[in-house]
């Protein structure tokens, strides 16, 4: 295509990009690199968001698909808050919840790439108490009542299995086993703690399983933040900044929002869909000593946007490299899958057709469902209880990052905006 050509089209909203060969084997799922977008299929997203916003679903959203390093669609709907009705832009300052791990991740696997500590590293090599925990094991007697037996694990909890949720450190806020009640009972969220009491509240608990056997959805995140706290001699979100915040220039990221301005910026849910369900409040506004490393953090399209390029470029950002090829290659590499050891159950919220590398979901095979949900083999990704939700593809050089509060329409939301995008892709 000539590039006078290209300016015209790019003129007129849409980016077409020279289709490259297509790899894919006939009948697969997978789209051909270099597909691009038709313009009026994307316009169907933004009937999508205007219908939630007109018929009271949400308060508003934000959505970025970037290809080629350049926008091919970006748009707000709705308000950021249904009280001020202020408008969002790329300035306004979401909740990420557990999109926050994937920014833990990144950076915990840096310091791994630099030596600093070792997947293999037991966590009591950095917090003592965990040497004595104990697993939960459910046991039913005759007439159907349970009780909980602890029992040493088969092996001491590794960084590797806090990095890949394979600790058996869980949450309390969902299922009915008798280790998630056991988190409720404990209160573990109760005053003004840091990471390091946090740590010591988690180590007391029981395991939910044997380390390794199972994915298993929790506050590993938070535990491996302590122990960079400790090799660091940090606070959480110095390393944050050092490691990874600063280089990218993500400015308004972080874990709380105390200036009186930015707090102008920050979205709110719906009234009336403000649980976001995770057992502990979570009101930026406020500072604590706790930084949740697992879901606490804030940030913006403006910020994101940085992060999700740098992934899709495989670990540099503007010439800057945040993670070298080996730390990106750990970082992406499936090791929930077949041989590794690892069971997965109703809970398993990367999904058909998603393995888990450290920290983000990656995509192994086209699923069960028919036909297989859109998307390409590699894809990564992670969404939070927020609605914020971010997918990586590399193989089209393709990224979107949607932007949300609405944790009881989240997951409808987030599966019809993935097809609206796929849909849309033309080879």
């Amino acid at each position: 295509m000539k590039p006078v050509e290209a300016l015209r089209l790019l003129a007129c909203g849409a980016l077409l990009v020279a289709a490259a060969p297509s790899t894919r084997a006939e009948g697969t799922f997978e789209i051909p690199a270099g597909a691009h977008f038709n313009k009026d299929k994307l316009a169907k997203l933004g009937d999508f968001f205007r219908n939630e916003v007109t018929t009271g679903k949400i308060p508003g959203a934000i959505l970025l698909i970037q290809q080629h390093g350049k926008p091919v669609y970006h748009e707000s709907f709705g308000v950021q808050d249904v009280v001020s009705k202020a408008p969002i832009t790329d300035q306004t300052i979401f909740r990420l919840f557990s999109m926050t791990k994937a920014i833990t991740s990144v950076v915990a696997v840096k310091m791994l790439d630099e030596g600093k500590f070792s997947l293999d590293d037991p966590i009591s090599k950095y917090i003592p108490s965990f040497a004595n925990v104990k697993v939960g094991i459910e046991k039913k007697a005759d007439d159907g009542t349970k009780t909980l037996e602890l029992v040493p694990p088969n092996r001491p909890p590794t960084v590797l299995d806090l990095m890949r949720q394979t600790s058996g450190i869980t949450y309390g806020f969902y299922g009915d086993s008798l280790v998630r009640k056991a988190y409720r009972a404990a209160d573990i969220y109760a005053g003004d703690f840091d990471l390091a009491e946090f740590a010591e509240r988690i180590a007391r608990l029981p395991l939910h399983n044997q380390p390794g056997a199972l994915w298993q959805y929790g506050h590993s995140t938070d535990i491996l933040a302590r122990i960079m706290e400790i090799v660091s001699g940090k606070s959480l979100i110095e390393v944050d900044r050092e490691e990874l915040l600063d280089p990218l220039g993500m400015k308004d990221t972080g874990f709380f929002v105390t200036d009186p301005e930015k707090q102008k910026l920050l979205a709110m849910p719906m009234p009336n869909d403000s649980d976001f369900r995770v057992g502990r409040e979570n009101n930026p506004t406020i500072p604590k000593k706790m930084m949740y490393a697992s879901g606490g953090m804030v940030s913006t399209m403006a910020d994101y946007t940085r992060f999700a390029q740098m992934l899709l470029d495989g670990g540099t950002y503007e010439g800057k490299t945040i993670l070298s090829p080996k730390a990106f290659k750990l970082l992406t590499t499936d090791r929930v899958g077949a041989g590794s050891g690892v069971d997965r159950d109703y809970f398993y919220f990367p999904g058909d057709g998603f393995g888990f590398g450290l920290g983000l979901a990656v995509r192994t095979d086209p699923g069960n469902a028919k036909p297989p949900p859109p998307g390409d083999l590699g894809e990564l990704k992670w969404d939070g209880a927020s609605g914020c939700y971010f997918v990586i593809d590399r193989k089209q050089d393709m990224f979107f990052v949607l932007l949300e509060q609405t944790p009881s329409e989240r997951q409808r939301i987030q599966r019809a905006v993935k097809q609206l995008i796929y849909e849309a892709m033309e080879n």
